[in-house]
């Protein structure tokens, strides 16, 4: 095969993968209060001839708030930047950043709850005032320097809201909870991804896939592409339901959602700690995951949905997860 026809056909499907992203409000599927309130803010700046408020999007992982990041900027017509709390280490890091912004640009910053303290200090003039004071220099012959920035709107977006300091969160200007998808909405999303990437789907294979993506936009996408994959090996022009059904269970997704990581976890507190209450330390290195990773990603889901419980004492399964594993609950 011509390996320059090679790299275009990469470069083809790459395109179409980031096209999976919703680039205006208009596409962007669900959300809506949310969707709605920021059209007017945005309309409003407008007419005012003035930036938009500093944004504050918070909520699980997977559910588009650096897509909505995105689509702000796309409606603004200004550049985003994009940044990570945790790679914001130095004053010169925030310095750098906020030194390429031009009037009007979105800044983004991912997990901004992770932010060093200081670096938070920093920055609040420049949200404020558009204004950045730093210290160059050693102690001996350290010295302020002051410098202009032009107005732009800071998007925060965060897993963990209550991290975010009191002084942090007060300077922004619209603050935004995402809340989990319903079923119709994540097979609207289904759809619109078969679409974008040419590969038919049936609406009750878009059903199957949207009923076991944990309510979560970015899980859908995710299973869509294994089940895809499933189906080409197969030699499928379509993905029907018996396709998408037997794609996911070799996915090891069973019909709520849960994978293996979630099953492991639930067995392990229902088994291992007869339902709880178990610290999620413990917990975590009985499964062999850290901590983070069931605070952050596993747990949302499984509470949101009622399988457990956080307590004071610990971790707690409900009836729900033994119901779910068809384990008697002896209590």
């Amino acid at each position: 095969m011509d390996k320059d026809i090679l790299n275009e056909k990469i470069i083809n499907n790459d395109d179409k993968d980031e096209l999976i992203r919703p680039q205006y409000l208009n596409e962007y599927i669900g959300q809506k209060e949310i969707k709605e309130n920021i059209d007017v803010f945005i309309k409003a700046c407008k007419i005012r001839n003035e930036v938009l408020d500093h944004v504050l999007l918070y909520g699980p992982p997977g559910l588009g708030k650096t897509t909505l990041a995105h689509i702000i900027a796309n409606e603004l017509g200004t550049n985003l930047k994009t940044a990570s709390g945790p790679s914001i280490e130095k004053s010169g890091d925030l310095a750098a950043i906020l030194s390429t912004l031009e009037p009007g640009d979105v800044l983004f910053i991912d997990e901004i709850h992770r932010m060093p303290k200081y670096i938070e200090e920093i920055l609040y003039p420049a949200m404020e005032d558009f204004e950045l004071d730093i210290v160059i220099g050693n102690d001996g012959s350290s010295r302020n320097i002051k410098i202009d920035l032009p107005p732009f709107t800071l998007v925060g977006a965060t897993t963990k809201a209550g991290d975010i300091s009191s002084p942090l969160r007060d300077r922004f200007g619209i603050v935004s909870k995402l809340e989990y998808y319903k079923t119709s909405e994540l097979i609207d999303i289904v759809k619109r991804t078969s679409r974008v990437l040419d590969f038919p789907i049936t609406e009750d294979a878009a059903h199957v896939i949207a009923s076991r993506s944990r309510r979560t936009p970015r899980i859908a996408n995710r299973l869509f592409k294994r089940v895809r994959d499933f189906a080409l090996v197969l030699e499928k022009e379509t993905i029907d339901k018996i396709t998408a059904e037997e794609s996911l269970k070799k996915l090891k997704v069973d019909d709520y959602g849960l994978d293996n990581n979630d099953q492991d976890y639930l067995l392990s507190l229902i088994n291992k700690f007869n339902g709880g209450p178990v610290g999620v330390e413990t917990l975590a290195s009985s499964i062999g995951e850290e901590v983070s990773t069931l605070e952050d990603i596993i747990e949302p889901f499984l509470m949101q949905e009622g399988f457990i419980k956080r307590t004071q004492r610990g971790r707690i399964a409900t009836e729900k997860a033994y119901k779910h594993f068809n384990i008697k609950l002896n209590i």
